[in-house]
């Protein structure tokens, strides 16, 4: 199983489009901070975060997300699975997070397609992160 998403290959040019549109690590950078901020402010989601090491958290993310959207960037944080594992994320919670991201995509000059682009490969790693078996 892999730990998340690994930077795209050079041929994929399609994956690192999204990278590149989103506004390379400077738009993820930007992404992050408002996502978590929109995030942190939603009082069903900010008690996962309470004991957080937010700058920690944010920089994993900054890697997951240029590498989720085919930037030159390898995730180097823990498997998925494990970071999340015994927390009581639930799909209710992990939609609500998935809207936050999608409302924050919004902030960004994305297309529709773009926007959903980002969410289904976000949305790839809902049993990981809700401890759900696959294919569920």
């Amino acid at each position: 199983m892999d730990k998340a998403p690994k930077s795209a290959p050079a041929s994929a040019g399609e994956d690192r489009k999204l990278y590149e549109s989103i506004g390379g690590a400077t738009g993820v950078n930007a992404l992050v901070e408002r996502f978590y901020a929109n995030v942190l402010n939603d009082p069903q989601l900010a008690p996962f975060f309470e004991h957080a090491r937010m700058d920690r958290l944010r920089r994993m993310q900054r890697e997951f997300f240029a590498a989720a959207l085919g930037g030159p960037v390898d995730y180097s944080g823990d498997h998925i699975a494990h970071a999340h594992h015994g927390r009581g994320i639930g799909r209710a919670e992990f939609q609500r997070f998935v809207q936050h991201l999608f409302d924050t995509l919004a902030e960004f000059r994305l297309t529709e397609n773009e926007r959903y682009a980002i969410i289904e490969r976000i949305n790839r790693y809902v049993n990981e992160v809700t401890g759900a078996p696959a294919g569920t």
